[in-house]
């Protein structure tokens, strides 16, 4: 199981002490969703704390473009040290241009997937699909309760890798913590993304723990 805590929820004055202590814990990769107040209705990162944070950090950024036109940004989310590059399916047209660009640069591509849209719709991908990431709550504010039909969308992201021979990673991304984490890795989940559960706790080891 890889845990990828959402530097979101992280306190933004300790960003570096932040990672440091979660790469201590046990977490491998690093979430870092990019909001645009457009696709989503919240605001964050730009390329330029990715590049502050990647001199400081092995861990493995899997920068989530949660904006419209993801397009425009993906090669300055390289530039700044993406290894992996997470655009979602409902908000571009150009995913064949944005997939050609991360092989060019030899970094990771993922789809994302909003609670609503069907697991299937990635199938024209799987063949250069490296994460899908499925979505357990409605993208652009932390907090939320976990959805429950995300259980089953995970199990059929599990058959249709199976049933097209794929070989992308399935992450969870929204309500995650010990109880629905377990719940997600049962259902054949690779990653999960956790920001609150995480960082609202004065035992960050002992959350990340438990989630491994």
């Amino acid at each position: 199981m890889i845990v990828a805590p959402s530097l979101f929820a992280a306190d933004a004055s300790y960003f570096g002490d932040a990672i440091r202590q979660v790469e201590k814990a046990g977490a491998q990769y690093l979430h870092i969703d990019v909001m645009d107040n457009a696709f989503v209705p919240n605001l964050s990162f730009g390329p330029n704390i990715v590049s502050g944070l990647r001199p400081h950090s092995t861990l493995y950024f899997d920068v989530h473009l949660m904006i419209k036109n993801p397009e425009i940004l993906v090669t300055p989310f390289i530039e700044a040290g993406a290894d992996c590059i997470t655009i979602h399916l409902e908000a571009t047209e150009k995913i064949d241009a944005i997939r050609s660009v991360c092989r060019k640069h030899q970094v990771d591509f993922g789809l994302a997937l909003c609670p609503d849209t069907p697991i299937d719709a990635v199938r024209p991908w799987v063949d250069d699909l490296d994460l899908l990431l499925i979505m357990s709550i409605f993208p652009g504010l932390g907090g939320q309760p976990f959805l429950e039909n995300a259980i089953g969308r995970i199990r059929e992201a599990v058959e249709l890798r199976r049933a097209t021979r794929g070989h992308y990673r399935i992450s969870v991304d929204g309500g995650i913590n010990d109880k629905t984490g377990t719940l997600c890795k049962e259902a054949g989940a690779d990653i999960l993304v956790a920001g609150t559960y995480v960082f609202n706790t004065k035992d960050v080891a002992k959350r990340i723990a438990s989630l491994l």
